[in-house]
């Protein structure tokens, strides 16, 4: 197996909306957001499948030394040996995938956030590091596309954490600010058991609207130059978004006994319309 093929099953196993995104782009560019994908999927599933704190902090450690092998141009692993050709088309900084596997360790030492301002370093860590090298990949002329694409993460990531509320209790986490649990008089022990309270529709409607407002922020800010080549993070804005949506629609508070997903063919189709009619 390629370091390609590689990539390319671990990007088709993970079902990610990502993965739909990615069909209509030319190969190069292909080879190089998926292998970035797989990147994040890989140190991701470290902290997510590993029980044991001592060896998934040892084995984001690897990922640091590998890291520094691929830059020095020796990579060992198929998912990075698949990215040395992208760093270098893309001038992709390292300092990046650092900041990517700090978030993923952030879940080890921090399971849950007082704020929405802590909140959002994570979020800019495991999202919008990946949305803005992402852009990198994508091209842009007008550098204005990196906030979008900054942006346009911490939306993928609001919709993760909204969409995973039920998955992550069951793993101990609670995403959501412990200012706003307060505010909207939700104790964690309701998310932990899984209740659907009232209180807890609203704190959902409340997260659902300002992940809402920064899709609006992050498109609003995409310069018209570059909305071409950013076509497939808007791919992406647009199957996030239905998600969002079905959620709204099917009950925000069976985020905690469901996972919801959208059919691989209304990926596809929102992925098509998207892209050529945007």
């Amino acid at each position: 197996m390629t370091p390609d093929q590689y990539c390319e099953d671990k990007a088709a196993q993970s079902g990610s909306s990502f993965y739909y995104s990615f069909r209509f782009l030319p190969l190069t560019q292909r080879r190089s957001i998926t292998a970035l994908y797989a990147f994040c999927r890989e140190v991701d599933d470290v902290v997510d499948e590993t029980h044991d704190e001592g060896v998934a902090r040892t084995t984001l450690n690897w990922w640091r030394n590998e890291v520094d092998n691929l830059y020095a141009g020796s990579p060992q692993h198929p998912v990075t040996r698949a990215l040395l050709p992208a760093i270098k088309e893309y001038d992709l900084a390292r300092e990046l995938f650092l900041e990517v596997i700090d978030g993923m360790e952030m879940d080890l030492d921090t399971a849950r956030y007082a704020s929405f301002k802590d909140l959002q370093l994570y979020c800019y860590r495991v999202a919008s590091v990946v949305g803005q090298m992402a852009a990198q990949i994508f091209g842009y002329s007008d550098r204005k596309t990196l906030k979008y694409a900054h942006d346009l993460g911490l939306a993928f990531q609001l919709t993760n954490i909204i969409r995973d509320v039920g998955e992550d209790a069951r793993r101990g986490r609670i995403y959501l600010p412990v200012d706003e649990l307060q505010k909207f008089n939700v104790p964690a022990a309701d998310i932990l058991n899984f209740r659907e309270t009232d209180e807890f529709r609203a704190l959902m409607e409340f997260q659902i609207q300002r992940a809402e407002q920064y899709y609006a922020t992050a498109i609003g800010e995409l310069p018209p130059v570059d909305r071409k080549r950013q076509r497939t993070g808007l791919v992406m804005a647009a199957i996030y978004r239905a998600t969002l949506e079905e959620i709204k629609r099917d009950g925000v508070t069976k985020v905690l006994n469901q996972r919801l997903s959208l059919t691989p063919i209304r990926k596809l189709w929102l992925a098509w319309r998207t892209w050529w009619i945007g």
